[in-house]
């Protein structure tokens, strides 16, 4: 998924002027026409966003030759790829633009990656109809291999840790040697592993921040950090400022911060929505076609003054869950009021317009397709609101989620999730599918959570899947499956003053896996009382690994100094052995 939100670039042809063609939309019924007038079926998969999915449309689709050629034998489909997320994820290697060909029947016959120039275009255009048979770049799948347990065999796990390092570029920074953009999982595995490495690529990154309207742009070419690509997407905007805020709780490096409050600051200036949910994305072209760097360059004054790229306007639960998310762990990392109210208003945004009975979402308005990303997405941003408030309703709404994911998305031999009911799985999907669901255990004690996790874990952890760049992704969703989280409890009434600071730092705590609980006796017990906590007189805080849980510690002061070494004690590369259960400190069923 991360490579394929990379617009692929290559030399552009030509601009002709020539009449527009008819293109259609994706469905099952246009096989159907293309049988019964003997086509073949093109697809153009693009993205509004992307430069060289414009170029295309202003060139090649331009071209009188590849125009008449189009019209003499083939059907036309054009998809946004936010907008489907089962082709954006079954295409996702092959970036956008995206052109793929069938016949009538729905066989691949050809899979280009990136811009076509017209005359490449029209002599493969032109050989399918010579030759209707599969060309080289339609393969046959890989098989994925079922792993004998749900995390990685200790060779493997080897295997990826050498190519983890050897994908790393330790003069530039950044996973890969092309094109630069800040991998998240590669980063939040380095955190604590190789702070170098997370400490040099968050600090280039830092070169792919808008000067003028804040945000980041998706990626640079050229090898190095200084020729990017200017459009803005979600998913981008949301991981990069999740990712900058915990290099701040972490390593307090007020550039890591700044970075953070930058892409905020994109965000609730362009793709805020007036009712508190977000929009999708900003193109990277002011018109269409044309590369914009000279526009980029300018200030705001002088952008505003020739006009602003367009914003797509489309509100996805999976592009709202994942701002929510970034917005709460920002709270986490600031103590700022303000984000968590911004994450709150646009969850209620999702829920009231986005959601579909049993607790699942809807991707977007009148379409009753769902789509596994988007209840995943708002799953994870409630867990995320429960660890960041303590208020027990985000909890039953993530219990919701994972119970309606279980339900419509297993895949059929029990082998991961799949993106859609007629779709196959993802391994971005899969990996935070199986860390949600793990937290979601730890919080509730449900073996039904810690089984979805095991489930996923087996689509990441089978070998093919696992060695796809960047491993960091397998590595981290497998460290974080092998030993429980940094617990953290807070004990006391939820209107004390000791018990908010207590609660206030341990969210603040400069480590990203952990859970935080806060236990009002009040409200009954807590979801999964596995510690007898004692009644006290006064509010008081208690940090367990899976070694050991602390005295009861009074002063903020005293809970950030222990959590502090309790994160220094955690050994993240814990390994379990094949025949114990999912954490490997917990007796077997």
């Amino acid at each position: 998924m991360k490579l394929a939100l990379l617009c692929l670039s290559f030399a552009a042809g030509s601009l002709a002027s020539t009449p527009a063609l008819q293109w259609h939309p994706w469905s099952p019924a246009i096989f159907d026409q293309a049988k019964a007038e003997k086509r073949f079926l093109l697809l153009d998969l693009e993205a509004v966003w992307c430069h060289w999915c414009h170029v295309m449309d202003e060139t090649t689709y331009k071209d009188p030759a590849v125009i008449a050629l189009l019209q003499s034998k083939y059907i036309l489909v054009r998809v946004d790829q936010d907008s489907r997320p089962d082709l954006s994820n079954r295409y996702e290697d092959y970036g956008w633009p995206a052109t793929v060909v069938f016949n009538a029947d729905g066989g691949e016959l050809v899979k280009r990656q990136g811009y076509i120039p017209p005359r490449a275009m029209a002599s493969m255009l032109k050989a399918i109809i010579d030759d209707p048979s599969p060309g080289p770049s339609v393969t046959p799948e890989t098989a994925v291999e079922v792993p004998a347990h749900p995390l990685l065999i200790a060779g493997l796990r080897d295997q990826l840790q050498k190519a983890y390092i050897a994908q790393y570029d330790f003069k530039k920074g950044g996973w890969g040697f092309d094109q630069k953009y800040l991998d998240w999982d590669s980063v939040e595995y380095a955190i604590s592993r190789h702070p170098r490495m997370a400490r040099q690529t968050l600090t280039a990154q830092l070169n792919l921040l808008d000067p003028a309207w804040g945000g980041v742009y998706q990626y640079s070419t050229d090898g190095d950090w200084k020729h990017p690509h200017f459009e803005k997407i979600m998913a981008m905007q949301a991981e990069n400022l999740r990712v900058f805020a915990q290099g701040w709780q972490v390593w307090r490096d007020p550039a890591y911060l700044h970075a953070a409050q930058e892409i905020h600051r994109f965000l609730v200036t362009f793709l805020l929505s007036p009712e508190g949910a977000f929009y999708t994305s900003q193109d990277a072209d002011l018109v269409a076609g044309q590369h914009s760097a000279a526009y980029f360059r300018l200030d705001d004054k002088g952008r505003r003054k020739l006009g602003v790229p367009r914003v797509d306007t489309h509100v996805y639960a999976r592009e709202n869950g994942w701002a929510i998310h970034a917005f709460v762990i920002l709270y986490e990392a600031t103590g700022e009021q303000r984000y968590l109210e911004e994450a709150r208003r646009a969850t209620d945004w999702i829920v009231k317009n986005r959601s579909v009975p049993n607790g699942g979402f809807r991707h977007d308005e009148g379409n009753a397709a769902v789509y596994l990303g988007d209840t995943l997405a708002m799953s994870r941003a409630f867990v995320s609101l429960y660890t960041a408030t303590g208020d027990r309703e985000w909890l039953r709404r993530a219990e919701a989620g994972l119970k309606f994911i279980a339900a419509n998305f297993r895949e059929s031999r029990g082998v991961g999730f799949v993106t859609a009911k007629t779709a196959r799985p993802q391994r971005d999907e899969n990996a935070t599918l199986a860390r949600v669901s793990n937290l979601a255990f730890v919080y509730t004690g449900n073996r039904e959570y810690r089984d979805m996790a095991k489930t996923a874990m087996l689509y990441v952890a089978s070998p093919s899947i696992a060695r796809r760049f960047p491993v960091a992704t397998a590595l981290l969703t497998d460290a974080q499956l092998a030993v429980p989280p940094l617990h953290l409890t807070i004990v006391g009434p939820k209107d004390g003053t000791t018990a908010r600071t207590l609660f206030a730092t341990a969210i603040q705590a400069p480590v990203a896996y952990k859970v935080v609980e806060w236990w009002d006796s009040r409200e009954g017990p807590l979801p999964n009382p596995e510690i007898q906590f004692p009644q006290l007189k006064r509010a008081a805080a208690f940090v367990c690994t899976d070694r050991s849980c602390s005295p009861p510690i009074y002063d903020a002061e005293k809970l950030r100094a222990k959590i502090a070494g309790a994160t220094l004690s955690i050994n993240p590369n814990k390994t379990p052995a094949p025949n114990r259960n999912l954490h490997p400190n917990r007796a077997p069923d």
